[in-house]
């Protein structure tokens, strides 16, 4: 299973938030280490919108910590293309109207990825069977 990490997780996985249980930490190690991780560009975006906002704060700049994220072994960035955008507006029904979330479900679907999340909606959704989802 290649995992897709919702922004919620990435953030608390590359900040080392109490957040993130020590199992889960653990199975996202060595998920990295096997078939690796990717991260939604989208996933970027909002972690700046929260930076500017004053509802995170990071370590660093955010365009220094991406860089630090992306260093890091078995992680890779999926950028947000035409397909997945469509692809965001095509889901099927169910899904709440969040931008960020939509593009990571569409991104989840079309690359064939499991989307690691801890959102109740998101996996709410995943039980009906409309993307591959893993409560993290």
């Amino acid at each position: 299973m290649r995992l897709l990490l919702d922004t919620h997780i990435l953030i608390w996985l590359a900040e080392g938030h109490a957040k993130l249980p020590a199992k889960s930490r653990r199975r996202i190690d060595r998920i990295a280490s096997k078939e690796g991780l990717a991260v939604s560009g989208i996933s970027f975006w909002e972690v700046a919108m929260l930076a500017d906002r004053g509802r995170i704060a990071l370590a660093r700049p955010v365009a220094e910590w991406r860089a630090t994220v992306l260093a890091a072994p078995g992680i890779s960035e999926i950028p947000v293309s035409g397909d997945i955008g469509i692809e965001a507006v095509d889901l099927p029904a169910g899904l709440h109207e969040d931008p960020a979330d939509r593009l990571l479900v569409a991104t989840a679907r079309l690359h064939g990825l499991t989307l690691g999340t801890r959102d109740k909606r998101l996996l709410a959704y995943a039980k009906q069977g409309l993307v591959n989802a893993v409560r993290l």
